[in-house]
């Protein structure tokens, strides 16, 4: 067991990661291509579970806070619920309409998801507090970076096992319900659920200018990521002309962003959350710019800009949660509350991206690699001069946002 005893907080951090971005990247392809299911249907259907969002995470949150006392056994529960969600979503053929299918499992995933979130990040805040100082940010550094791992893996999962069985997805689904056993396992005597009266839900977190502004800013800064997730397998495959590559080059970005995490938390340490981490978004501008000029055959350009984005969003995924949990350990310590909202600008950044970008695709006439060339000039630009465009405007924001730095 490492030092400060934060092994278990990166393994259940890999776990609650690998139940989100990879599957926006993931279910819209296999839904579409195994079920037939439309793009611009799968992207409504995304949207619709975001909005269903607005109403539950905060009640999610709420709850979270009310059960603090038996916080353990409901993490179990919300474990148990994942698993069998991703199982259902990946390994069961669809009984019902594909569709319909896709959104009853995707209403229980990210449900779990949400409250998982808002459980962990809340007793993080906790963890940290009992660290001293820089607590936060060598507690993000751990969590974050397991985040990273299971994203990579469970990003990478599926393709992998293409080359060794005939459903790669099955086979993932149970992995992931694996790794959920042994997460709940590892973090079962961390769940202290603390001791104050809970506190006024909401109220505090929207009554601080600050955290409004980290949210602002978490929202934006995480549609790049969104927009580029959304897209990635239909830009390798039919702009790239490199079928095949998929796997690779989401494991050479991922496993970036993960060895980058870090490095990003030393810097931090040392020069401020607040200008390491505005100098990594100026990295993901320029890596993304790069990517607008590539086209058919142009794979190896495209790994190096893996690489360089990679390393620029593992800033992203370790600073800004560790200065809105540092936030939220002065202004609502017990208000689980807060880190529902932190959940939903992430889960809504995605959902607005798939129900934007998969009908503009659809409406362009998209089908693949044999597309019109109109339609793969619309995948570059969507791909990636847009998510340059919302990157300057967080970048301008963090600029204007009063940030306090803490003590290393």
């Amino acid at each position: 067991m490492p030092r400060g005893g934060l092994a278990p907080w990166a393994l259940f951090s890999g776990l609650i990661a690998a139940a989100g971005l990879p599957i926006y990247i993931h279910a819209p392809k296999v839904y579409a291509d195994d079920y037939g299911v439309p793009l611009a249907s799968l992207g409504a259907a995304l949207f619709g579970l975001r909005l269903l969002d607005v109403v539950q995470d905060p009640l999610l949150g709420w709850l979270a806070e009310r059960t603090r006392a038996r916080r353990g056994w409901m993490v179990a529960g919300a474990v148990a619920l994942l698993a069998l969600s991703m199982l259902g979503l990946f390994a069961v053929v669809p009984p019902v309409a594909p569709l319909v299918w896709f959104a009853l499992m995707l209403t229980g995933l990210f449900s779990a998801f949400s409250f998982l979130t808002i459980a962990f990040y809340a007793e993080g805040v906790a963890k940290a507090g009992r660290m001293g100082p820089g607590g936060h940010l060598r507690l993000a550094g751990w969590r974050e970076t397991g985040a990273l791992v299971g994203v990579s893996l469970a990003a990478v999962a599926p393709v992998a096992l293409a080359g060794v069985t005939n459903a790669p997805f099955a086979g993932f689904a149970l992995g992931f319900a694996g790794l959920a056993v042994l997460a709940a396992w590892a973090m079962r005597n961390e769940w202290t659920g603390g001791g104050a009266a809970p506190t006024g839900g909401l109220r505090p977190v929207l009554a601080d200018p600050l955290a409004r502004r980290l949210l602002l800013i978490a929202l934006v800064n995480a549609a790049p990521v969104a927009v580029t997730s959304t897209l990635f397998l239909f830009f390798v495959e039919s702009r790239l002309g490199a079928p095949g590559w998929e796997g690779p080059l989401l494991l050479l970005f991922f496993l970036s962003a993960a060895a980058s995490a870090p490095g990003w938390t030393r810097l931090a340490a040392r020069f401020g959350e607040k200008r390491v981490l505005l100098a990594a978004m100026m990295l993901a501008i320029v890596t993304f710019a790069f990517a607008a000029t590539l086209g058919r055959g142009d794979t190896l350009a495209f790994a190096l800009i893996c690489l360089g984005s990679g390393a620029a969003m593992g800033a992203d995924l370790t600073l800004l949660p560790a200065l809105f949990a540092r936030l939220m350990s002065v202004i609502a310590p017990q208000a689980a509350a807060g880190f529902g909202l932190w959940s939903f600008v992430s889960k809504f950044a995605l959902a607005f991206a798939a129900v934007t970008l998969l009908p503009l695709l659809q409406a362009a006439g998209f089908a693949g690699p044999a597309s019109p060339d109109s339609a793969l000039r619309l995948l570059s630009t969507l791909y990636a001069l847009v998510p340059c465009a919302l990157k300057l405007i967080a970048v301008a924001l963090l600029l204007a946002t009063p940030v306090t730095e803490e003590t290393p």
